[in-house]
């Protein structure tokens, strides 16, 4: 093995890159792990940032975050990891809530996983409702509607009406934690009896470099306004000691309250999961393979994340 390194010559087009992304792989993993160690050892705590737009409404800024976060982009990871969840949590559900829907990123890959159930899609955005509309129309789900409501109201929803409730990366944007326990008392309000819940957000970290980390990480591969969203929805994130609480004191009992190990960089509050069909098996499969490599590596990292942060459940084992 020596002498052929020592003769095979040096080509910079073909090794050079991969030598460069092996370097960057081991740096950012390195301050990955500073980040984790400080957010476990430090003892301050970062105070709470409201975000400055609580509904956005600007139809360019809608646009922009949108085409910014597509299910093709550096979210794709994620998107494909709570639609798994989720799909467990719903499974055999007739009718499904989705508060703060926004594009319908999310909400899109969930009803293309689940074909018979039907989507409702809710978001104080009427700029966002109608990006939605067309995102969905676009990739032919005719199982998804929209309503234009407030998530602490829902004034358009009736009691007991949905099988399940779902939210994906909204809670942040409520103002204060009344608003966090008017949302959840409304979600318990519009649930049928023994009805399903999943509900993720990021949970707020005590250290502004550690803020910096996660929100810029990936900012060679994704818009500015994306990584400067991010940055706004951690510092306006949620303790996950307050959602737990929250939980607790306002949805029904079955819930359960999740973070990724060590540090609770993400939370999930969820009730109960179900087996997937084998053909929804077979499509997270087939969406799994046909996601770059990097992306495949983020959806393993956090699938062990939350696997040993307790949510054992894994639709990809």
């Amino acid at each position: 093995m020596l002498a052929v390194s020592k003769t095979r010559k040096y080509n910079s087009a073909k090794h050079g890159p991969r030598f460069g992304r092996g370097v960057l792989n081991k740096m950012q993993k390195l301050s990955l792990l500073l980040t984790l160690l400080r957010e476990k050892f430090c003892r301050r705590r970062l105070l709470r940032e409201p975000e400055p737009d609580l509904v956005m409404e600007s139809v360019e800024q809608v646009e922009a975050y949108a085409l910014a976060g597509r299910i093709d982009g550096v979210m794709s990871a994620g998107y494909l990891y709570h639609s798994a969840q989720i799909s467990m949590v719903i499974a055999g559900c007739g009718t499904v809530l989705d508060l703060g829907c926004g594009p319908a990123t999310q909400l899109g890959q969930i009803a293309e996983l689940n074909p018979d159930i039907k989507f409702v899609g809710v978001d104080l955005s009427e700029s966002m409702i109608e990006n939605a509309r067309a995102y969905v129309g676009d990739r032919a789900l005719s199982n998804v509607t929209f309503v234009c409501d407030d998530m602490t109201r829902l004034d358009r929803i009736t009691d007991n009406s949905v099988d399940a409730v779902v939210s994906t990366m909204a809670l942040h944007h409520l103002p204060t934690i009344a608003h966090l326990e008017s949302c959840f008392r409304q979600i318990k309000r519009i649930l049928k009896p023994n009805g399903a819940i999943y509900i993720t957000d990021f949970g707020r970290l005590k250290h502004l470099r550690s803020v910096f980390f996660f929100a810029y990480m990936n900012r060679d591969h994704q818009p500015h306004i994306f990584s400067l969203d991010y940055e706004r929805s951690l510092r306006a994130a949620f303790e996950f000691a307050e959602l737990k609480s929250v939980a607790s004191k306002t949805l029904p009992p079955n819930i359960a309250a999740y973070s990724t190990f060590l540090v609770p960089f993400l939370a999930v509050i969820k009730t109960p999961s179900r087996p997937l069909t084998e053909r929804q098996r077979q499509h997270l499969i087939v969406i799994r393979q046909a996601l770059p490599q990097r992306y495949r590596k983020d959806l393993d990292e956090l699938r062990r994340f939350f696997r040993w942060g307790g949510l054992a459940v894994d639709p990809f084992c």
